[in-house]
């Protein structure tokens, strides 16, 4: 990994809250990213969900490049999003009530633009899955690649650990 990580909202929850059962792992990954100076990059999306129960100032914003959601990043996102919503329409398990544009699809438009990200980290399942459409479905392929980061980070990133 030698480019910057977009980092989504459920990343935040669990690195702030160390009773989180996934917070010794996601806490490893903001390890090794400040480590190896791997620019980590929040979204203004991301900033405005973890807002909805959290205060800014809780997030680690010295450590981030902030990356707001611009229109080049709206147009694709409107692209991404019709292909899930059509991807909906033949399978009901993917469960989304209105055609608006998620933020998921959002998030994913800015690491696809972004050069300078190479990848996107979250525990969102529904995100994993939503990745997982658009990365059969869009020609070309995205151009970022999604870490779940429920796994641990040396075996994601094919790393020694850390401590």
């Amino acid at each position: 990994m030698n480019s910057g990580v977009l980092l989504d909202t459920s990343f935040f929850v669990r690195l702030l809250k160390e009773n989180d059962p996934l917070f010794e792992n996601v806490n490893k990954f903001f390890r090794y990213f400040i480590k190896n100076d791997i620019k980590m990059y929040i979204s203004t999306i991301s900033i405005a969900e973890y807002c909805v129960k959290g205060q800014i100032d809780e997030l680690p914003l010295k450590n981030l490049f902030i990356l707001p959601f611009n229109i080049n990043h709206a147009k694709v996102a409107g692209e991404f999003a019709k292909v899930i919503y059509e991807k909906r329409k033949q399978d009901d398990k993917i469960i989304l009530e209105r055609p608006l544009v998620i933020n998921d699809a959002k998030l994913f438009a800015q690491a696809h633009i972004e050069n300078q990200i190479s990848h996107y980290c979250s525990s969102d399942e529904r995100s994993m899955k939503l990745y997982e459409i658009l990365k059969s479905e869009i020609k070309p392929k995205l151009s970022f690649t999604f870490i779940n980061i429920r796994e641990p980070y040396n075996h994601v990133l094919g790393v020694l650990p850390i401590d």
